[in-house]
């Protein structure tokens, strides 16, 4: 298959400078030795033609708070390459990144020896929301979009779970692919954020969540009065900041920088 793009952000010895990451910036120490200790890992699914750096910010955080961050780009769903959007390879792919992410991020001779093996995280916005959930157990099933025929049924999507990942973290989740019973094997704690004014996944996906998994309980859900879709994100160049590029937008009157400080201490 086609190589994966993988970013880790890491607790660290050294001094940081700014670096580029395609339109992007962020001050890191880049390829510095790790700080002592064994971190937690945490992986990052970015959304539909996106990018992981779109949540550098949230990423850095966690890295300074003691977390190991992988961020992988989902080849074939990315802002570069998005040659299987709205494909049944991209629904099985996706989820399949994650367990590959999650074995490199191990089995690096630098790395492997500072994350702990006990349970791995996962953040997921909008499709990478859907990633989330069926890496840890989801059942997905083809929507009309994959199978280009409004005739043809649905089809299961192949999944392997990853017993590895023990909770996920859904920003504005998209779930057009689960269906009555498909969440019923997830039973890994869920922090849920979701934005009022979401219009691409609105408030409808986080109930079928709620209701869709063994234990409702685990699930703890807030709803970001006047938020969008893109509200988790961070934010963008200024020469990408414009009315036609709606990532960079937000709803009148809102502004996500206002609210990511409180969404990144849960």
């Amino acid at each position: 298959g086609a190589d994966i793009p993988l970013a880790v952000l890491y607790p660290a010895h050294g001094d940081e400078r700014t670096e580029h990451f395609g339109p992007y910036s962020l001050d890191v120490a880049t390829d510095a030795a790790p700080a002592d200790g064994v971190y937690p890992l945490v992986v990052v699914s970015h959304g539909h033609s996106g990018t992981p750096w779109a949540y550098r910010e949230l990423a850095k955080h966690l890295a300074l708070s003691g977390f190991v961050v992988a961020l992988p780009a989902h080849t074939g769903n990315t802002r570069t390459d998005n040659t299987l959007a709205g494909t049944a390879a991209n629904l099985a792919n996706r989820p399949r990144h994650l367990t590959l992410t999650i074995d490199a991020v191990l089995a690096d001779a630098t790395l492997g020896p500072h994350v702990r093996r006990d349970g791995v995280a996962v953040i997921g916005h909008s499709i990478g929301g859907y990633t989330a959930l069926a890496a840890a157990g989801g059942l997905p099933w083809t929507g009309p979009y994959e199978r280009k025929d409004s005739t043809a049924l649905p089809e299961p999507v192949p999944v392997t779970p990853d017993a590895r990942i023990r909770s996920l973290v859904l920003l504005n989740p998209a779930t057009f692919w689960f269906i009555a019973g498909s969440l019923r094997p997830v039973h890994v704690p869920i922090l849920l954020r979701t934005g009022e004014k979401d219009e691409v996944t609105p408030i409808e996906h986080a109930h079928k969540i709620i209701e869709g998994v063994a234990e409702p309980a685990l699930v703890e859900h807030q709803d970001i009065p006047g938020a969008g879709h893109f509200a988790f994100m961070s934010k963008f160049p200024p020469e990408m900041t414009r009315p036609n590029f709606k990532p960079s937008q937000d709803p009148e009157g809102f502004d996500r920088a206002s609210i990511q400080p409180a969404f990144f201490a849960d």
